[in-house]
């Protein structure tokens, strides 16, 4: 386990906010989010490092969106009440300032306030991405941005066609599966499963008055229907690639959701992205994909979750079918200590990380250590999905030399399918949410139960 200096123990008050039980006809209710004790923060980490590529990007991004410090821009990521100033008059401003945020030369890095009098960037005629202050830089940077361009075309499309997301005019299809589930394994079976009904679904957004509405406002030619369908489809593997991913990990190492009284998932490193405008029905294919399950209790557990999470530490029984969401701020194995320890809050059946990032920084591997010693320790299945090959590689070596038992690992059939544009460095290749997994169980070298506890009572 970690050093007794990284696991101190704190306690607190039993949470007294009711779960939130996640069905067809629930509406999440904002709730309170207590936190736990503060921990480095990937979100925090990732802001301020784009001057590392781009100077003085965090702040035109700050001056574009209205907002005075980056605590102001945390606050709206996670879901707080946006203060004073912040805001747009109409949806062409909010357009236009976003797209402005994207303004600086791919090239030489020069941001508007940097530009002379006689020159003015300009996007790819191609791409509509990425920018550049004029055609001498263009035509240096041709031939990185050659290899990236399509890619980036669709990224471009892909960040206006999120919008209707956030406003809720795309809502995910779902329902129960017409195939037996061992039948669906990748994207593809899951698309040919849905067939006409979600063909349906996808055809009545793109008529859509808030489809109409949204192109109206972006200041661009509206694209082609094939395009925009084409999108949709990329943002609904976005959303549900984190349930689907999770069903992929309790089916491959072998969690049986038909245990009385409901089974859990833990969520560690949890931020914005895995909690910011999740409504109740993005988890229901997890549901669906274990037709028959008693119950899936899922926690989001991370210092960047989003204010709109309700806190929970029931252990009350799952009724059958019901899948419940909830999140607590903190670090995971505080919350070890604090919730699961003392039995407010169910011990995991499987945890999973979606991006730890601990390969990254000196930072975030100190904070990411006590937990991933924590998980081995205690033989806990775990699941963590990272972007790239390259990703793969580090956190295996980084795992192998943690001594944890890695039982599979390799490219994810419900990676996300929408690529994602590294935003201070637009011709760096484009990388796709989990696009690889690990699994691990326990240690290569494993302990019986009073080697453990001597282990945890003594440190190392």
């Amino acid at each position: 386990m970690a050093p007794r200096s990284r696991r101190r123990r704190h306690r607190k008050p039993p949470s007294s906010v009711a779960p939130i039980i996640m069905t067809p006809t629930t509406i999440v209710t904002p709730m309170p989010l207590t936190p736990s004790k503060p921990g480095p923060s990937i979100d925090t980490l990732g802001f301020f490092s784009l001057d590392d590529n781009v100077p003085g990007l965090s702040q035109l991004i700050l001056q574009k969106l209205n907002m005075k410090s980056y605590e102001e821009y945390k606050l709206v990521v996670d879901g707080g009440t946006p203060v004073s100033g912040f805001g747009f008059r109409c949806p062409q401003e909010m357009f236009q300032r976003m797209e402005d945020t994207f303004r600086f030369c791919a090239h030489c890095r020069v941001l508007p306030s940097g530009l002379s009098d006689s020159k003015v960037l300009r996007h790819c005629k191609r791409c509509r991405n990425v920018y550049y202050c004029g055609p001498e830089c263009q035509r240096s940077d041709w031939p990185a941005h050659r290899r990236v361009c399509q890619e980036l075309r669709l990224v471009a499309v892909d960040r206006l066609m999120e919008w209707l997301l956030v406003t809720g005019d795309f809502v995910l299809p779902s329902g129960p599966w017409p195939w037996p589930p061992e039948a669906v394994q990748d994207w593809d079976s899951w698309f040919s499963m849905k067939g006409l009904h979600l063909d349906a679904t996808l055809d009545a957004v793109l008529v859509s008055h808030a489809m109409t509405t949204l192109w109206a406002s972006v200041g661009r030619p509206r694209p082609d229907p094939d395009v925009l369908q084409g999108s949709l489809k990329r943002l609904l593997t976005d959303v549900l690639s984190r349930p689907l991913t999770l069903g992929l990990g309790l089916r491959a190492l072998e969690i049986d959701v038909r245990r009385i009284g409901g089974s859990t998932v833990h969520v560690v490193g949890a931020s914005h992205v895995e909690t910011f405008l999740t409504r109740p029905g993005d988890y229901d294919e997890l549901g669906h994909m274990f037709p028959g399950h008693l119950g899936l209790r899922v926690v989001m557990v991370g210092v960047d979750v989003a204010n709109g999470f309700s806190q929970s530490t029931s252990t009350s029984p799952l009724e059958p079918g019901t899948i419940q969401l909830s999140a607590h701020r903190g670090l995971y194995h505080d919350f070890w200590e604090e919730q699961v320890e003392t039995g407010q809050t169910d011990h995991p059946d499987l945890v999973a990380a979606f991006h730890p990032g601990f390969h990254s920084s000196p930072d975030l591997m100190g904070a990411w250590l006590p937990t991933l010693l924590l998980l081995r320790d205690y033989k806990i299945p775990t699941l963590i999905t990272v972007y790239s090959h390259q990703e793969l590689v580090s956190s295996l070596q980084i795992l192998v030399e943690l001594d944890t038992h890695i039982t599979a690992y390799g490219a994810n059939p419900f990676m996300s399918l929408k690529p994602e544009q590294v935003y201070s460095n637009p011709n760096k290749q484009p990388v796709y949410c989990s696009a690889y997994y690990i699994m691990f169980l326990g240690s290569s070298c494993q302990l019986d139960n009073s080697q453990l506890e001597e282990k945890v009572d003594g440190g190392i």
